[in-house]
């Protein structure tokens, strides 16, 4: 078996004595070589985030491949339904939504995976209806987070309402026909509940989130809770080395000083100003304080926990891929 050390680093573990099936880059390429690739040149511009370097080639190479597997598990699970209906004997309700969970840091493209699963999924005829939900909109809000001092911890879990994201999930997997989820804006750093998500009988719902894999937490009896993880179908983490995923958020951060920071309306007009050294130093202080210490305290221990794993190099592209046995 792989040790934990090993499972914990991010670096390849023995293929024969894991409990993953591990491929680099090319050996997962190569099992998408006989299905189409959906996606135009203008779609993938259209998911691609900022920063990400995504083409043609990494979504033929990685995502494709991705994206039949899941097929493939939501086929499987459609056939699983029909047998425990022939078990209880008796009719049962249509089956729930198949429900994938995308982890992973600030910065490291779990939003642009995301979104490209999304999309994939949708073309494949078996599933044509896929919703995607941010779990951004299930923080509390500006003021609420000033009130309990988490306001300089947002994205960590506790400035999360994990109630009302278990309450979603829940929702989704009882087969409720509409749920909605509340939304956010990065413009103004804040929830917008007037602007929900309707989430309407989907064949199959993407969660993206910091914090997604999160095991339950323990009561004051010693007893578990549910976790959001705990009605996941798959998971999937965008993993790279930390080194990397702060060089990333400090180049995001430069990009967003010269555009999206310079809107009037925008939470953080206070950077637009600053010198390249200055927004450097910032971005830094702001990785150092925040969001590094959460990747590490509470987002990479997850990773064990993903079904998949993709493991990113220093120019964002995918360099190999780790899956769970069955």
């Amino acid at each position: 078996m792989a040790s934990a050390a090993q499972v914990r680093s991010g670096t390849p573990v023995d293929r024969d004595t894991s409990p993953y099936v591990e491929l680099d880059r090319s050996a997962w390429s190569a099992l998408g070589a006989a299905t189409q690739q959906p996606l135009s040149a203008a779609e993938i511009d259209r998911v691609r985030g900022l920063g990400d370097e995504l083409d043609l080639d990494e979504v033929e190479q990685v995502y494709l491949p991705v994206s039949r597997l899941l097929s493939l598990y939501v086929e499987a699970s459609g056939a699983l339904h029909r047998a425990q209906e022939t078990f209880l004997d008796q009719p049962q309700p249509p089956r729930t939504p198949f429900v994938i969970g995308v982890a992973g840091s600030v910065a490291v493209g779990k939003s642009t995976t995301a979104r490209v699963l999304q999309q994939m999924l949708a073309h494949w005829p078996a599933h044509p209806s896929v919703a995607l939900v941010t779990t951004d909109g299930f923080l509390y809000p500006n003021d609420e987070l000033r009130r309990r001092g988490l306001l300089d911890r947002k994205g960590f879990p506790e400035s999360y309402d994990r109630k009302a994201l278990l309450r979603f999930v829940i929702d989704i997997k009882s087969g409720k026909d509409t749920v909605l989820a509340p939304t956010y804006s990065h413009l103004t750093y804040d929830v917008t509940p007037d602007q929900p998500v309707v989430v309407n009988s989907p064949d199959i719902v993407v969660i993206e989130g910091l914090n997604v894999l999160q095991p339950a937490r323990m009561r004051e009896d010693g007893t578990a809770g549910l976790a959001v993880s705990d009605f996941f179908d798959f998971s999937v983490y965008v993993d790279a080395s930390r080194t990397d995923i702060r060089r990333w958020y400090t180049e995001r951060f430069l990009r967003l000083r010269e555009t999206a920071f310079r809107d009037p309306t925008s939470y953080f007009t206070k950077y637009a100003d600053l010198s390249e050294d200055q927004a450097v130093e910032e971005a830094g202080r702001i990785w150092d304080t925040i969001n590094g210490p959460n990747l590490a305290r509470n987002i990479a221990p997850t990773r064990s926990r993903a079904t998949l794993v993709l493991r990113k190099a220093g120019d964002h592209s995918v360099s190999w891929v780790r899956l769970r046995k069955l």
